[in-house]
């Protein structure tokens, strides 16, 4: 706290006064981030006439925007644990994350994307998974200019919508089935789920 009222030239009591904790100060650079993020990245879908290039605008929004604060969200990588009110799981968090979670919803909707019946209300949230693991191996990669990342990202995406694309197809009709109890299982609304990813 005594960093930041230094940085914003104002006494320690004074940051007290508007932020109560430093947790507070988290909370708020989230909510900021959101809100000006969230109509962004809708006029990018909006823009956007596949699904490959609805996800790679989200995520290289994203990166854009974070890169001035990197070393924030490695800090923050530390509270992953749903438990802790500063994870981007946590049930505090939660109205962030759904926000966030509507943005992939509009993008799977607007798409071509056919998936077992059973699976589909999943995949908007599998792909938000996705770009939180693409955010922290962003953060802590240390290439030129991030290109490790760049190149996982493309590989990645290239993978997961040639399963997308074949995902009908009869042969895979029982791994649909497992795949779909899986995801029921994860996600099931319970006392013990406490992540906020519960559908």
């Amino acid at each position: 706290m005594r960093e930041i009222a230094t940085k914003a030239e104002v006494a320690v009591g004074a940051a007290y006064y508007y932020f109560d904790s430093k947790e507070a100060i988290v909370m708020a650079f989230y909510e900021r981030a959101q809100g000006e993020m969230g109509p962004a990245i809708e006029e990018k879908l909006a823009d956007s006439k596949t699904l490959e290039a609805r996800l790679r605008s989200v995520i290289s929004f994203k990166f854009d925007y974070f890169r001035p604060n990197r070393k924030l969200l490695g800090a923050l990588s530390a509270h992953s644990d749903p438990e802790h009110p500063l994870s981007p799981f946590s049930l505090q968090t939660a109205p962030i994350r759904e926000q966030d979670l509507g943005l992939f919803v509009r993008a799977v909707d607007a798409s071509a994307v056919k998936l077992p019946k059973r699976i589909w209300p999943y995949l908007p949230r599998l792909l938000w998974l996705y770009q939180m693991g693409l955010i922290l191996f962003w953060v802590y990669d240390s290439s030129p200019e991030q290109r490790r990342t760049a190149l996982l990202v493309d590989k990645t995406l290239q993978m997961i919508l040639l399963i997308l694309r074949f995902a009908n197809l009869p042969l895979l009709l029982p791994i649909h089935r497992l795949a779909a109890d899986l995801l029921d299982a994860v996600y099931t609304d319970s006392p013990e789920n406490r992540s906020g990813l519960s559908k």
